[in-house]
């Protein structure tokens, strides 16, 4: 299953074991789920890993992020958008996860906002808008205990 993970979800699974958000990071990790990335959402990720504060509390150093995130990327399928659909979402800043999402056949965009995702201009019925939680539910219902 193809996906694309919003940084909150990356930064939540770095900030705190045994959530939801983790769990996501380590389907990628172990290759159950296929994320994508693109040159906009890599460039986000990288913002939110420079912000120290962000990460005071982790339980996490410095050099763990960066190796996960190595790690994590080395997993992730490198799309290019050639075409913006700009669909004027609430928060300007996410309608490139739709865009990666659409350029990449993605099924999933997985985020803490769902709510401002509902709100654009441009629907698109066969993207599915997930938190981690409803994602690992609906993933857990479907496969049995089984992981896949």
């Amino acid at each position: 299953m193809r996906v694309v993970i919003d940084t909150n979800i990356w930064i939540s699974a770095l900030l705190r074991s045994g959530n939801a958000a983790r769990e996501i990071i380590r389907l990628s990790l172990t290759r159950r789920i296929q994320p994508i990335m693109g040159a906009a959402l890599y460039a986000e990720y990288e913002a939110v890993m420079s912000r120290a504060h962000l990460f005071k509390d982790s339980p996490l150093s410095a050099h763990d992020r960066e190796a996960i995130l190595d790690a994590f990327m080395r997993v992730c399928q490198w799309v290019k958008v050639h075409y913006l659909w700009r669909p004027n979402l609430k928060d300007e800043a996410d309608n490139h996860l739709i865009e990666l999402a659409l350029a990449g056949n993605a099924e999933t965009i997985i985020t803490h906002n769902q709510k401002d995702f509902a709100q654009g201009e441009l629907l698109f019925p066969s993207l599915r808008i997930q938190t981690a939680a409803t994602f690992l539910n609906e993933r857990k219902q479907a496969h049995g205990n089984a992981h896949h």
